[in-house]
């Protein structure tokens, strides 16, 4: 009899990832079948699947490859295969599988669901809308009417989320009422930002407004046109850079009628030095985190750091309901990995970001590149050499659209009776600003 051991992929794509498993390079396997999962026979990416959820320890995915790749056109195998993918954060090979299942079933609600989850995960927003618009004659209220605006807004259209967000009743069950208030939120936001800014494909500042109520204080100069639109990928910081962010910070603050009466310094370290040259450039006292004071500034340098430190778990649950008059400002905040609590105001988008106090790249005599030392000075006097350096923003590549601070402040004043109200929304999602988190 035939052994599903003795079994091979056929196309070279899939060989390529079969061959990884012989080496047992999981990780390579998977890579692999990125970029083969909607191309190739979906038995056949079952089968590679199934070896390398073997190889995992991942025995529910490792089943659900075993059984489509033998019964590849029942739609009970291909839901089961797709949502074992979800599951064990592969959403990329439940995609082809889930649309599958419902094309055979396409009364089918689970695989519906399923599937919007699976474009979700991989901010394939416009295709969840699609999907979702052509089974709109079935959808329920709550959530595939809810999920059909929220797409719709990851998505960048704002005329089909309005409509359907006015189409949404309240919900009766109370799990939905936070989603419903977030929604309503967003939608608000975007009201009050359109008039001043575009919200196309590359406002990186209109959009980081609109999803999580942040305003973001500068763009890369690098990289716009290449998929980045304002954002870092790796980003070695400097001094010069901490400066400008915070003398941005102060223009925003400015624009927005906010007057702060103290800096709140957070545990890790790199945030302490960054209040502590804060509050040099804002002319206020700097005071150790407490979460019950109002009308303070809050500094990060880098919210995940935070989270890092002894006592940073508790700190961020603090962070997370604000007590009112409290502003929250990330310096480096990462858009792959988003923070746990979103800042209100942040100074750059990074997806790697050196600390100037880290070890970092320097060139040698030669001119080769070697690994520095950490900066173990005092933190007051790192602090005080942000606060003497010269913010002039680096040129770049040219490519980054000119972005004086007036035209900052100028966004502030429009949108600032939607800035720092209610509860800040988290997103994972880069949103409408195309990114290259999966490249």
């Amino acid at each position: 009899m035939f052994s599903r051991r003795n079994r091979r992929p056929k196309s070279p794509a899939l060989l390529t990832a079969w061959e990884s498993l012989d080496s047992g390079d999981v990780p390579g396997a998977l890579r692999q079948l990125r970029g083969a999962a909607e191309s190739e026979p979906l038995a056949e990416v079952a089968l590679v699947v199934g070896r390398a959820a073997a190889a995992a320890g991942f025995e529910d995915l490792e089943k659900a490859g075993t059984a489509l790749a033998a019964s590849p056109g029942k739609p009970q195998q291909l839901y089961d295969f797709g949502y074992a993918c979800v599951e064990r954060g592969v959403a990329y090979l439940a995609i082809p599988a889930l649309r599958e299942a419902l094309r055979l079933a396409p009364d089918s609600t689970a695989a519906l669901r399923e599937l919007v989850s699976a474009y979700e995960d991989e901010e394939r927003h416009r295709e969840a809308v699609d999907v979702l618009s052509a089974h709109e004659d079935r959808l329920a209220a709550w959530p595939d009417r809810y999920l059909l605006v929220f797409n719709a807004v990851l998505a960048g259209d704002l005329d089909l989320a309005r409509r359907h967000h006015a189409l949404l009743p309240d919900p009766d069950d109370a799990m939905w009422r936070p989603a419903r208030d977030r929604q309503n939120r967003v939608l608000a936001r975007a009201d009050r930002a359109a008039p001043v800014t575009a919200l196309d494909g590359t406002d990186l500042r209109g959009w980081q407004f609109v999803l999580g109520g942040t305003i973001l204080g500068t763009l890369s100069p690098y990289g716009f046109d290449a998929g980045m639109a304002g954002r870092y990928a790796w980003i070695q910081d400097s001094p010069e850079q901490c400066l400008r962010g915070l003398l941005r910070l102060k223009a925003v603050l400015a624009a927005a009628g906010t007057r702060p009466a103290s800096v709140s310094l957070l545990p890790d370290r790199g945030s302490r030095i960054l209040g502590l040259a804060a509050a040099e450039v804002l002319g206020l006292p700097a005071l150790p985190f407490a979460p019950e004071r109002p009308d303070t500034v809050v500094l990060a340098y880098d919210l995940n750091d935070t989270l890092a430190a002894e006592d940073g778990p508790t700190v961020l649950k603090h962070l997370l309901h604000r007590t009112p008059g409290q502003v929250l400002h990330e310096h480096a905040s990462c858009w792959t990995d988003t923070p746990a609590v979103t800042p209100d105001s942040v100074t750059l988008l990074h997806q790697s970001v050196v600390a100037p106090w880290a070890p970092g790249l320097r060139v040698t005599a030669d001119g080769g590149v070697e690994q520095g030392e950490p900066d173990e000075r005092p933190e007051a006097e790192i602090a005080a050499g942000i606060v003497a350096a010269d913010p002039t923003p680096d040129e770049g590549d040219g490519e980054t659209p000119a972005d004086p601070v007036e035209r900052l402040t100028d966004f502030v004043a429009a949108v600032r009776d939607g800035w720092l109200s209610g509860e800040r929304t988290r997103v994972t999602s880069a949103g409408p600003v195309a990114g290259s988190r999966f490249l």
